[in-house]
């Protein structure tokens, strides 16, 4: 059963005319892993239902593109996906895996999502004031460059970070930024009482759910949709995650 997460995020930074702006957060489709195209329907249905202002997608879209034969179709379906400040989307590593990463490209690009590939995006509004929102190509199969790409982040403009995989939290923490967004971990997938988490991939061990804070950076891990290596979850339910921005 999917489950909808709704938090609110306060900071001085956020403009007033952002105050109450809806930040929604995707991650991990794994489409064709047990996971069709009428599911990812179903799961535009509920984006929208949503009204988001903003949708970020945090990677891993198609688990094999090599084997995965309804790819064309993907685009015409996440395209009915309605955020009127704009939808936005990083590659995961399964996104650069099986030569998938010109088509992820394309298949993101033909949705109306704008690929942050160690890429910054402000978001202004009429009066000027804005945020910004940066993503960064997948740690482990692309060619992140942390420091190239967030060495632009401003200390005065409240910053988010789209970042696959969880775990480089610490190393974003010695930047300006305020919110790093990540999925990768499918919140351990299989979990086990007083064990957690036992199917947790590379880069995505110590942080696997939820809030974190880490040096003042406020991390959050989204469980993610789909499922890969096993069919299942247990105790590990699919996520979508609203954010309601607060200037306070």
């Amino acid at each position: 059963m999917l489950s909808f997460t709704q938090h609110t995020l306060k900071s001085q930074l956020i403009p007033k005319g952002f105050h109450g702006m809806k930040i929604l957060q995707f991650s991990d489709l794994h489409l064709g892993y047990y996971f069709s195209l009428q599911h990812l329907s179903q799961i535009v249905s509920k984006i929208n239902a949503e009204n988001p202002d903003i949708v970020l997608f945090t990677g891993d879209l198609i688990d094999d593109y090599q084997t995965y034969t309804e790819a064309p179709f993907v685009a015409s379906i996440l395209k009915n996906i309605q955020a009127p400040f704009g939808k936005f989307s990083i590659y995961g590593n399964h996104d650069h895996g099986g030569y998938g990463t010109e088509y992820y490209d394309h298949i993101m690009r033909e949705s109306g999502f704008e690929l942050l590939h160690n890429s910054e995006k402000r978001i202004r509004l009429l009066d000027n004031s804005e945020i910004s929102i940066f993503g960064l190509d997948d740690m482990l199969l692309g060619k992140p460059k942390i420091a190239e790409t967030l060495q632009h982040a401003k200390q005065n403009i409240y910053t988010i970070v789209l970042v696959h995989e969880p775990d480089i939290a610490p190393q974003i923490a010695t930047y300006p930024i305020n919110l790093q967004l990540s999925g990768h971990s499918h919140g351990g997938q299989v979990q086990i009482p007083f064990l957690g988490a036992i199917i947790t991939p590379s880069l995505a061990k110590e942080y696997t759910e939820g809030f974190y804070n880490i040096q003042g950076l406020t991390l959050y891990v989204n469980r993610g949709i789909g499922r890969t290596r096993v069919p299942f979850r247990f105790m590990s339910k699919p996520e979508i995650t609203l954010f309601i921005l607060q200037h306070s």
